[in-house]
């Protein structure tokens, strides 16, 4: 390939297309020292609509964070200064974040819900309990939100599918890790999210009876899967009757109990008894 077709002399919006899809790593810390061409496509908002920090090793030595540190003549790496730094190279074209796992703060969940109005994906970090209960006043500024993935379920929960229910009505998808749903979880999602179209549920326990109410209350729902779930058989024969109208329907490695074993009572009555674990 000659000179003149090089990826340099390449137009600016084919850059941008390309660009778009490499991770954050390379698009800050590699694309903009290549050459005056690419550099000018980086600052294209296009190029920042998806925020994946955890495709990113933020830890504080991890190679990303000493260079990114470096770059930006910082004494030592922040995530927050990382956070901004993005949201101000996407503007309003941020669609999309998913947070690392650890090192958020509450700050940052404020920062971004301030300043990207437009996301339609986010996917939260772990919380403490004192940090989860603000997760409701968040959702109430992404008027645009079609899917929420939580590490675990606040004990707000009603009042986060509330505000979900009267401040986006473009929500269509839930993915829940680690937590413990009820009778009540289960109503409330019937009642504020009707039009679900999608829910993923890992690492989590949900009985069996309320896993029916869901799957008959949730009339629009089109994919329903769990992973290593407790509470219900991967090959119960109910369940598998209800979600016939479903069309995406996985159940993997999912168990109605954990075989936890207990050995109770006297001489005269011993049993074994199996209990939920969470």
């Amino acid at each position: 390939m000659g000179s003149k077709s090089s990826w340099s002399s390449m137009e600016t919006d084919c850059l941008v297309e390309i660009f778009a899809r490499l991770g954050l790593d390379d698009i800050t810390l590699v694309v903009p020292f290549v050459c005056k061409s690419w550099l000018l496509a980086t600052r294209s908002p296009l190029c920042w609509r998806k925020l994946d920090f955890r495709a990113v090793d933020i830890l504080p030595w991890s190679n990303f964070s000493k260079s990114f540190a470096l770059c930006c003549s910082l004494p030592f790496f922040s995530f927050t200064y990382l956070l901004k730094f993005t949201i101000s190279r996407g503007w309003k074209s941020v669609t999309e974040i998913r947070f690392p796992l650890n090192f958020t703060s509450p700050e940052d969940l404020i920062i971004a819900s301030n300043e990207c109005k437009y996301l339609k994906s986010v996917a939260l970090p772990i919380l403490s309990q004192c940090e989860e209960v603000q997760i409701p006043q968040l959702v109430c500024k992404w008027k645009d939100l079609e899917r929420l993935e939580l590490e675990s379920k606040p004990s707000n929960f009603r009042e986060l599918v509330k505000n979900i229910s009267l401040n986006c009505s473009k929500f269509s998808c839930f993915r829940i890790s680690g937590s413990s749903f009820g009778e009540e979880d289960v109503l409330a999602i019937i009642r504020f999210l009707p039009k679900l179209k999608k829910f993923e549920l890992i690492s989590s326990y949900l009985p069996k009876e309320d896993l029916k109410i869901m799957i008959r209350g949730c009339k629009e729902l089109e994919s329903l899967n769990a992973i290593d779930c407790v509470g219900f058989k991967g090959d119960d024969e109910e369940i598998t009757s209800e979600v016939s109208r479903i069309k995406d329907f996985k159940l993997e490695g999912c168990k109605l109990y954990y075989e936890y074993d207990h050995e109770r009572g006297d001489s005269r009555n011993q049993f074994c008894s199996y209990d939920y674990i969470i």
